[in-house]
């Protein structure tokens, strides 16, 4: 797996969630990095990802 990157939205407390990327992807916890990390494929990841930003975008229609 990809060397750990954490979240552009994360804050001085660790907030956050770390992501991995690769043919596999790893996502843990910043706080909690020695509990466990989800593990998916970049298939999937890229799934969760398009889906996420899609709800987003129909949120935020019409309001520009």
């Amino acid at each position: 797996m990809a060397e750990w990157q954490k979240s552009s939205h994360s804050n001085e407390n660790y907030s956050c969630v770390e992501v991995a990327l690769g043919p596999v992807v790893g996502v843990r916890d910043t706080k909690a990095r020695g509990a466990g990390q989800l593990t998916v494929s970049a298939q999937a990841w890229r799934s969760a990802v398009d889906h996420a930003f899609s709800r987003t975008d129909s949120a935020n229609a019409g309001t520009a």
